[in-house]
């Protein structure tokens, strides 16, 4: 058969590419992909750094004026304080390698883990990888932070920090994402629903305990006296941030962004997140509605992130309406969950533990509905495993510092307000206290 005029000019335009294709300057196929894993791994790290400004705006709209810069100090110093710990220890503790960490890493080289990549077309930076990783750290402290609000004081809070962010979350971590115990029975948690979220959660828990409720946040009779935050529109912008954050956070865990197929899952898991929170919102918002008569905004914001927490799991699998029903009764768990911890006495400023804890644990247990390969006894195994290992450790070190520094702000700062009384200055000096 000859060749017709339409092949060779096809065929001509093909010779400059193979030559392309052949020359060292040009990048292969492999060096495409360690280029865009690497680029997610950047672009979803700083989006779910990004969060810290969310959780912070969050928390200093829902704390009383007297107390908000304090708030905005606890979340600036949690991150930094993360950011050092988890480079000097938590890195190494939560992916091992080889070697056993506490010998190796800590009483031998007492040193972070070398980030600097050894090229693996294909693969990715290392470097992005840590940095990543890193946020996943800084989030779960920030989960604690409003929960134990307007009566700690600052400087145990940030000791627990270091803990937290240098041992306890890495060594719960590493039991999934570090090819522990957990990833070899099959436990599956796409991108934190328990390793980060619950974690947070289950920290906060111990806290609130340790820590007792608000001065005149319980009557003697058993009533909620209600303590209005300072300022719902920053509240609602620190949502709007943290959902942002959430594309990165729960898009970029697909942990690679080289082929067709993957950055296909990363749009899925986009889709499926907005969809989660939307149905969230939407739910506490008409919950809020029947149950009390009119819209409660905290609820909404609360039921929005609710459904964030729940889909992060498992953000690939489902359809866009399994994401629907999935994040509407994370919203739903929040309504009820919020006075049910009031009942128990149980005082979270933020509602960060049925934000987190709860929905949490509905986000894990649900991930076998729509994935092949897990079991819901699995599921519920591995949520406890981390909830018992992060909730006795994290009351062992609460214990600790209440019996060696103190934890609680004396009764009249706490009346005064943090800000005043820690660090001598206000949010809001022209206005009179709230």
């Amino acid at each position: 058969m000859k060749p017709t005029l339409l092949s060779l000019a096809a065929a001509a335009a093909l010779l400059p590419g193979m030559a392309l294709a052949q020359d060292p300057e040009y990048a292969t196929l492999a060096d495409t992909q360690f280029i865009f894993n690497t680029l997610l791994f950047l672009i979803g790290g700083f989006l779910v750094f990004w969060m810290a400004a969310g959780f912070a705006m969050l928390e200093a709209g829902l704390v009383r004026s007297k107390n908000v810069t304090t708030q905005l100090t606890k979340n600036i110093a949690l991150f930094s304080i993360a950011a050092l710990m988890y480079w000097l220890v938590g890195y190494n503790i939560m992916y091992p390698g080889d070697g056993n960490w506490i010998i190796q890493d800590v009483f031998g080289t007492i040193g972070p883990k070398d980030i600097k990549s050894e090229i693996d077309a294909g693969g990715y930076s290392n470097a992005s990888d840590f940095f990543f990783q890193l946020m996943f750290c800084a989030t779960t402290a920030s989960i604690v932070s409003g929960t134990l609000a307007e009566r700690i004081k600052l400087w145990p809070f940030l000791i627990f920090v270091v803990v937290l962010t240098g041992f306890i979350y890495p060594i719960e971590a590493s039991w999934q994402w570090g090819g522990g115990f957990l990833s070899q029975m099959g436990f599956s948690d796409f991108a934190g629903s328990s390793l980060v979220h619950a974690a947070g959660g289950f920290a906060a828990l111990a806290g609130a305990i340790v820590l007792g409720p608000r001065l005149g946040k319980y009557s003697k009779d058993g009533r909620v006296i209600p303590m209005p935050g300072s300022n719902l529109a920053l509240a609602t912008l620190g949502t709007f941030i943290l959902w942002m954050g959430w594309f990165g956070f729960n898009g970029a865990s697909q942990l690679a962004m080289g082929t067709i197929s993957d950055v296909d899952a990363v749009a899925q898991i986009f889709a499926n997140t907005n969809m989660a929170a939307a149905a969230g919102a939407v739910a506490a918002l008409i919950l809020t509605q029947v149950m009390y008569g009119k819209v409660d905004l905290t609820m909404v914001l609360n039921g929005a992130l609710a459904g964030l927490v729940s889909i992060t799991a498992g953000p690939l699998d489902p359809t866009l309406f399994g994401a629907l029903w999935i994040g509407a009764i994370g919203g739903v768990i929040v309504v009820f969950a919020v006075p049910m911890l009031d009942k128990l006495k149980i005082d979270d400023v933020v509602g960060a533990i049925p934000v987190h804890l709860l929905a949490g644990f509905w986000g894990t247990l649900v991930v076998p509905v729509y994935t092949d390969g897990t079991s819901f006894i699995t599921q519920i195994i591995g949520f406890f495993a981390i909830g018992a290992f992060v909730f006795v450790a994290s009351m062992i070190v609460w214990f600790i510092l209440k019996a060696t520094t103190g934890i609680r702000v004396d009764q009249e700062a706490e009346i005064t307000g943090l800000d005043m009384s820690e660090l001598g200055m206000e949010a809001y000096p022209e206005f009179a206290k709230g």
